[in-house]
């Protein structure tokens, strides 16, 4: 392999143990409580080693944020000519904001604790997240119109829905407690999961 190749490959994985590690340092103590050694000792790196590859903290903190809302607008899919119907798009957008809630905690809480104590950070990131809810709480009110659905708010839909599943991510532990089995439990996951399905598609009257 070409030693430049080699040089670009080994800095991006690096970069990608620093975000990790400013993934779960940030979800544990949020943007204030975070420190930069924390996050290089937990990237296995020393602190002069990790300020080599990034800006500052509050740059990686927005790669964090941006992490988030980059993944979260690539969900919710609807395209009627090619079938998708409510059942079937709300199915598919569940068991995704689910499988991410259990499968990437750290970050739906960094969300959660800066929402907490704030919002300072998410000024420049609230336009794009409300215009991309509106468009999906459109849709879903043109499903009211076309009564494919019973009469309700896309936006208050929406949010019952992150309500739901976010749930997973921010209070596991409780969750836990009271089934007696992680949330990643393989068999447990599913009847979380289904159950969730069953009760938003009920819900909004899709089935009986």
């Amino acid at each position: 392999m070409d030693k430049k190749v080699m040089a670009k490959s080994n800095r991006e994985q690096i970069k990608e143990k620093i975000l990790q590690a400013a993934i779960i340092e940030f979800s544990l103590h949020g943007f204030t409580g975070a420190s930069t050694q924390g996050i290089a000792a937990r990237a296995g790196l020393k602190k002069s080693q990790l300020h080599y590859y990034i800006e500052d903290k509050e740059s990686l903190y927005h790669q964090v944020l941006m992490t988030i809302f980059s993944t979260w607008d690539a969900l919710f899919e609807y395209a009627p000519e090619r079938g998708d119907t409510p059942e079937k798009t709300l199915t598919q957008y569940i068991t995704e904001k689910f499988e991410f809630a259990v499968n990437y905690p750290e970050l739906s809480r960094v969300f959660t604790m800066e929402v907490m104590g704030g919002g300072r950070f998410l000024e420049s990131y609230w336009d794009r997240a409300m215009g991309s809810a509106l468009v999906k709480a459109e849709i879903i009110n043109s499903w009211v119109n076309d009564n494919k659905i019973r009469q309700l708010d896309g936006r208050l839909f929406l949010m019952n829905i992150w309500a739901l599943t976010q749930y997973y991510a921010d209070y596991a532990l409780q969750a836990e407690n009271l089934l007696k089995k992680p949330v990643s439990d393989p068999e447990q996951k599913a009847a979380i999961q289904q159950e969730l399905i069953t009760f938003v598609l009920k819900g909004c009257g899709v089935t009986d």
